[in-house]
């Protein structure tokens, strides 16, 4: 934790105590929105345990993000849904989940971690961090929330269109996802943009 802590440590000393730390999930599956999180805490917290959301197994990252929500001083979770990732394509997608999870901090973060790539539309100074989720506590913490955000919602999903298989594999592109989508076609939150994705044809 000390070392994930180490940026953190160096921008409060400097005075600055909002400082957060942003990530998204979602951007590999075929389905499914793509979900960023935004996170602050208070200067000198630190949560044992937390780290890279891929390194946790989903009952660890269920206590984790309680434990995050409880500690932060600031928190936020944004989501872009199917319909925007076909508009936008993925890459510009989990940038503005990104943007509107830091946005919807209130007040605007002081200064700001990220995971690899800057946040379009966003004044605060920002700070890239390749491979931050593994390197930065805050951005792991974000990593936590917007996963398990996501995880949560694509378990809803699994209800609302059964048969996909959307609780186990979450939309990532699985054996068994791909042969749902030829037995069944698309569902509602498939990403049509995706190549693994039937598209409508104009002529018969």
């Amino acid at each position: 934790m000390e070392k994930l802590l180490t940026r953190e440590r160096e921008l409060w000393e400097q005075g600055l105590s909002r400082v957060a730390g942003c990530d998204e999930a979602g951007t590999g599956p075929l389905a499914g929105p793509v979900v960023a999180a935004a996170v602050i805490f208070p200067p000198g917290v630190g949560l044992l345990g937390v780290d890279d959301s891929k390194t946790r197994t989903a009952e660890q990252r269920e206590r984790l993000a309680g434990e995050i929500r409880e500690a932060a001083a600031d928190f936020a979770v944004a989501v872009v849904e199917p319909e925007e990732i076909d508009r936008l394509n993925i890459y510009h997608a989990a940038l503005e989940a990104m943007r509107r999870a830091l946005s919807a901090l209130d007040p605007v973060p002081e200064h700001v971690l990220v995971d690899g790539r800057a946040v379009p539309r966003f004044d605060p100074p920002q700070e890239r961090i390749v491979k931050g989720d593994a390197r930065c506590h805050a951005i792991a913490a974000a990593s936590i929330l917007a996963k398990t955000e996501r995880d949560r919602l694509m378990a809803a999903f699994d209800e609302t269109f059964p048969g996909y298989g959307f609780a186990q594999h979450k939309g990532y592109p699985t054996q068994e996802h791909r042969d749902a989508i030829r037995r069944l076609g698309p569902s509602p939150i498939h990403r049509r943009s995706f190549v693994l994705i039937p598209q409508p044809r104009l002529f018969d």
